[in-house]
């Protein structure tokens, strides 16, 4: 019996997760930035964020990063404006609000992207990442994963690599416009976490990505902590 009532709870709360993050979605939905920043949401965030950053997943950090209750609902504030701002300057980024934290993708059909088989940056996506770079200057008490994804075409472990370059790639361009390198941690997946069909051009198109996970750093933590106590 108390199997059944764990299975049921572990269902329940996956259900909870992903009503969250469909109600998150709107970055521009104030209101709906901590859906996640509450206890019962930390718990749930803390259970399948452990999961997923076992693949060091940008959106397995977002969402394992909880800190909840009202302190997060702080910091869930503060992540509204700054989604709302990638949002409003780099229209081409998927921007997801997700706890107390933003999960950004860009692909082949919008902000930053690659030309087949290439890793440098070119001047579209300069120009973006130049954007882009401007608001996590505004916004320093966060940190920020980066991620490099491909379709399944062509050799695993050339995928790997490819997606490496392409995450070092931005970093290294992020650095270079006066972003601090302690503020970024990179990661490679190659075609191990694909987001949409690779049966598909499109699919395959939207899987060559790369993905950002925005959280907040220990000030941040601290400081929303202190203004709850206040």
């Amino acid at each position: 019996m108390k199997q059944v009532f764990k299975n049921i709870g572990i269902t329940f709360m996956a259900v909870a997760f992903l009503c969250s993050c469909e109600a998150t979605r709107n970055a521009n939905n104030t209101q709906k930035g901590a859906v996640i920043g509450t206890a019962a949401g930390a718990v749930i965030g803390g259970i399948i964020g452990n999961n997923v950053k076992k693949k060091n997943s940008a959106l397995g950090a977002v969402i394992g990063g909880v800190v909840g209750g009202v302190a997060g609902g702080v910091i869930g504030k503060q992540m509204d404006k700054q989604a709302q701002k990638i949002e409003s300057e780099i229209p081409g980024a998927e921007v997801t609000r997700v706890g107390e934290g933003i999960d950004v993708v860009f692909d082949e059909n919008s902000g930053v992207y690659f030309a087949t088989n290439k890793s440098n940056i070119n001047s579209k996506s300069q120009a973006n990442l130049n954007k882009l770079a401007g608001i996590f200057k505004e916004y320093p008490d966060t940190n920020i994963i980066v991620e490099g994804h491909t379709d399944n075409t062509g050799d695993d472990a050339y995928n790997m690599t490819l997606s490496q370059k392409r995450a070092n790639a931005v970093t290294e361009y992020l650095v270079s416009q006066g972003i601090s390198r302690s503020r970024l941690t990179t990661y490679a997946h190659g075609e191990t976490l694909p987001k949409y069909d690779n049966g598909t051009a499109e699919g395959r198109a939207k899987n060559r990505r790369v993905e950002l996970g925005i959280v907040a750093n220990e000030k941040m933590k601290r400081d929303a902590q202190n203004q709850v106590k206040q």
